[in-house]
């Protein structure tokens, strides 16, 4: 098991599923979409869209992308005869 990241901090976190423990499939709230007390990762800071986290209960590390916010995805296609930006 990873100790907690140094910039761990409980003013930044995040209510998204941790994909290693799934602690959100028991929980009613998390399950209904609301934010509960128990269920939160730390937020150890981000990139554009991407989140980087972690889970306090397991200690996973993982990055998730919201898709909000600059660099959401790769730039739409470019279309034959269509001026370029």
């Amino acid at each position: 098991m990873l100790p907690l990241d140094p910039y761990a901090d409980l003013g930044r976190r995040a209510w998204v599923p941790c994909p290693a423990c799934q602690d959100h499939l028991d929980c009613g709230d998390c399950l209904g979409g609301r934010n509960c007390g128990e269920h939160w990762r730390y937020l150890l800071g981000n990139t554009g869209s991407l989140l980087h986290l972690q889970c306090p209960g397991c200690t996973h590390l993982w990055n998730h992308e919201t898709g909000f916010g600059a660099g959401g995805g790769p730039p739409p296609p470019l279309t034959p005869g269509a001026p370029r930006r």
